[in-house]
């Protein structure tokens, strides 16, 4: 089969065609096609790694020979090829691949001193190392702030550092890539590639981290049951059109003028609306068969009286002193009497 150094160029070759985005979107099978074959191969080779028993944690850096430092990124590369993925149903479990990976990276990174950065924690939203204030903090200072802060002028510095990296590897890539560069220089140009890739991961580690919460709080919005919208109100049937009269007489008026149409009384209408609960029977008007509205009027009027109710029995009463005073007709000037 083919040789450990032959996969990890592939691997590599691959991964460098995906960075550069010939294609137009992720998701085209041309580009899926080659992220298979990327972790295929990729995969093949780490458990290669893993059989010749390369990198152990409790060795110095000194003792990893220099042709063997480019293994050193196999796992950032799995981890990274693994978020290349485009299935939405599986994208929990890419993630989570792909964190694996990318952690498995820096711890080997820590054990042989590659650069000094502390490790995230192992699950999303634990409390990582370093998150309390320590003693050159300001005092009362927040934890979650000082962490902000230190998380924010990390980020910056590894940004100036893989800029300083990338201009690196670009002057000594000809020179490694020609074979005229010497062992210290390959040396250097793989421990340099692994720096990089230790920044890439710690940003990778970062986003996935936020994506999965954002992952879990979308699940868990779907699960939950729907909040009740309060008590429906019950369906009225709707009102068929009538004409409303004062009494019978202009019913039976209105209904031989309009026969398309029912007619119906206030006090028809009123008992209606009682039986139908729409209001109570306290509101309705009681009538007296043959009486007039004039009449119900000066019936009411007089039961005010009769009650004692003030202001009416003082509105009657200046109502008697002005006619005592002023005759029948004063201030009609219209006809100049």
């Amino acid at each position: 089969g083919p040789r450990l150094a032959e996969l990890l160029a592939v691997g590599r070759r691959l991964w460098d065609e995906l960075e550069a985005g010939a294609e137009s979107s992720s998701g085209a099978p041309a580009v899926q096609d080659k992220v298979r074959q990327g972790l295929d191969v990729l995969q093949r080779a780490a458990a290669m790694v893993a059989q010749l028993d390369l990198f152990s944690e409790n060795e110095e850096l000194d003792e990893v020979a220099s042709a063997d430092l480019k293994f050193l990124l196999l796992p950032a590369l799995l981890g990274a090829m693994t978020l290349k993925q485009v299935d939405l149903s599986r994208r929990q479990q890419h993630l989570e691949s792909a964190r694996d990976h990318f952690l498995q990276f820096l711890k080997l990174c820590k054990s042989y001193g590659l650069g000094t950065f502390q490790l995230p924690p192992t699950a999303p939203g634990e409390e990582g190392a370093g998150s309390s204030p320590g003693p050159g903090d300001p005092p009362g200072a927040q934890p979650s702030l000082v962490a902000m802060a230190m998380s924010r002028n990390a980020k910056i510095e590894r940004y100036k550092q893989k800029k300083e990296l990338e201009n690196k590897l670009a002057s000594m890539r000809s020179f490694v890539e020609s074979g005229t560069a010497d062992e210290d220089q390959i040396r250097e140009f793989y421990i340099l590639q692994i720096q990089k890739w230790i920044s890439t991961s710690l940003e990778e580690l970062e986003s996935i981290d936020q994506e999965m919460v954002i992952l879990k709080s979308r699940d868990a919005a779907r699960q939950a049951p729907a909040a009740p919208h309060g008590p429906s109100r019950p369906v009225r049937a709707p009102v068929k059109p009538f004409i409303l009269t004062r009494d019978a007489a202009q019913a039976r008026v209105f209904g031989a003028g309009y026969p398309g149409l029912p007619t119906m009384t206030v006090d028809d209408w009123y008992e209606q609306r009682r039986r139908q609960g729409i209001v109570s029977g306290q509101s309705i008007p009681q009538r007296a068969p043959g009486v007039s509205d004039e009449e119900l009027q000066k019936q009411q009027q007089e039961k005010k009286e009769e009650e004692d109710d003030e202001e009416a029995l003082q509105k009657a009463r200046n109502w008697d002193d002005w006619k005592d005073t002023h005759p029948r007709g004063y201030g009609n000037r219209q006809n100049m009497g």
